[in-house]
């Protein structure tokens, strides 16, 4: 849709272009904070950790700018649930490099990666959420509502394997009491994933609310 004001075209592409670049580094750091989890590699996640102020100061930049469109050109109807929509998905994605951010910091307090099954199936739940991630900002990038009610479907397969893992660690923990404090820095891991899936999915709501008027939930009733 074209605007007869061509600056606003221009900031709502500099909006969705800093959004597209946001999800760049939350999607890197998700699939760097898995590797460095399955090999140990320390230095690596601390690249993860401190990528992160770069993410923050990205977001700062969208607030900014979404702020200075709403004093500015008084959107209204579906150019102001765009910009709405951009505000709250650069939060949302934020707290999605968080979480990455979360995983890369434990890497080095976990011990006997070997004998871990849940290592085996961390990087598994840790690619779909990292899939609703990418996929979501996909849908944010194309206005594209069916593709968002895809994504918020597959956060029942994050679900389901969270408690698959949650129960793995907690009879781990009560076979072998030893195992206990890697179980645990492994079960906040499995819980920052499920958190990442949690976030795809509110951004993916918003993506279909900015697109159609209407939430996923409002459909359902």
């Amino acid at each position: 849709m074209e605007h007869t004001v061509k600056a606003f075209d221009e900031d709502i592409t500099r909006l969705r272009g800093l959004i597209a670049e946001m999800g760049g580094l939350a999607e890197l750091g998700i699939s760097e904070a898995l590797s460095a989890l399955v090999s140990g590699d320390e230095e690596l996640a601390r690249r993860v950790v401190a990528r992160d102020k770069k993410l923050d100061a990205l977001e700062a930049e969208v607030d900014a700018l979404a702020v200075r469109v709403l004093a500015l050109r008084a959107p209204m109807a579906d150019d102001l649930r765009e910009i709405v929509a951009a505000l709250k998905i650069s939060g949302v994605v934020e707290r999605i490099g968080d979480y990455a951010k979360n995983i890369a910091k434990r890497i080095g307090k976990i011990d006997g990666r070997a004998k871990f099954e849940p290592l085996t199936l961390l990087p598994a739940m840790g690619e779909i959420a990292a899939e609703m991630v990418h996929d979501v900002l996909t849908a944010f990038a194309a206005r594209d509502p069916v593709l968002a009610l895809e994504v918020i479907e597959r956060d029942e397969k994050v679900d389901a394997f969270y408690d698959s893992i949650f129960r793995n660690l907690v009879s781990h923990m009560v076979e072998n009491p030893s195992t206990i404090s890697t179980a645990a820095q492994l079960l906040f891991v499995a819980r920052n994933i499920e958190r990442i899936g949690d976030h795809a999915t509110n951004v993916a709501e918003m993506v279909h609310y900015s697109a159609t008027g209407t939430y996923p939930r409002e459909i359902e009733r």
